[in-house]
């Protein structure tokens, strides 16, 4: 538990110089880079207190390194040069005078103390060792993991090309995996951790508390920061009011005639 702590202390000190950084470039845009990177800083940090304890374990860091690295670098590229973003902005006009100590609490602790959550499974596999169980769960979380990167890359990346096209201003992506569920790419992301959680099955450790990580994560993508403002954002589109009838919420499915 020492580790565990430990990485926490680490993980808190990057959300304070984060938070510091914003304050500078009066912008809370930079979280959203930020946050793939802590996970790197809380991998790397269990790592350095407890180098991992087995082959699969270390594998297993790899996982979420290769996810955090990737949504840090689609981010920056999407943000880079634009004004900060309108979910930060409007906080910034409703919280008035106490604008920095609620970003610094709600925004960068609350981001470091989730952060540490959805990477419970990870950092509880380098510090306890796998049992002979461990592969035939790490192998099946793996492909779990995989698809779930699959369907989150590419999502992103139809939409990318999608909204890179001046001629779409205004429409909605309905195509692609865009055409079997509403949010592809939240998908994706929310099954690479479920992937990730049973990945960590088998170690000698309690590996139940790797599932915080995965239930957690769907319940911010379905239920606070992730649909819910996305598709308040397009209420009143009739393409979108239209497509949201037939179109699955989250889980991709065939879409309703």
């Amino acid at each position: 538990m020492i580790v565990l702590g430990s990485a926490l202390g680490i993980l808190f000190l990057y959300m304070t110089a984060l938070f510091g950084v914003s304050l500078k470039l009066r912008n809370n845009g930079i979280v959203d880079i930020g946050y793939g990177v802590g996970f790197i800083v809380v991998i790397l940090a269990t790592l350095f207190f407890a180098p991992a304890s087995s082959g699969g374990a270390a594998t297993l860091t790899l996982l979420p390194l290769i996810w955090g690295i990737r949504l840090a670098t689609r981010i920056y590229l999407k943000n880079a040069g634009k004004p900060e973003d309108f979910r930060y902005r409007t906080w910034r006009e409703e919280w008035g005078s106490n604008f920095v100590k609620r970003s610094y609490l709600q925004i960068y602790m609350l981001q470091g103390l989730i952060i540490y959550l959805v990477a419970l499974p990870v950092t509880l596999a380098v510090v306890y060792p796998s049992t002979e169980e461990h592969f035939s769960f790490f192998a099946f979380g793996f492909l779990v993991w995989l698809t779930g990167l699959a369907c989150e890359t590419l999502g992103d990346y139809q939409l990318d090309r999608f909204i890179a096209n001046s001629e779409n201003k205004g429409r909605i992506m309905m195509s692609g995996l865009w055409k079997y569920s509403r949010h592809p790419n939240y998908f994706g992301e929310s099954l690479l951790w479920w992937g990730i959680a049973i990945a960590s099955i088998g170690i000698s450790g309690p590996w139940i508390l790797g599932f915080i990580s995965p239930i957690l994560i769907s319940y911010l993508l379905l239920k606070v920061s992730g649909v819910p403002l996305l598709e308040k954002k397009r209420e009143g589109n009739l393409d979108w009011e239209e497509y949201k009838k037939k179109t699955s919420v989250f889980i991709p499915w065939f879409p309703k005639q």
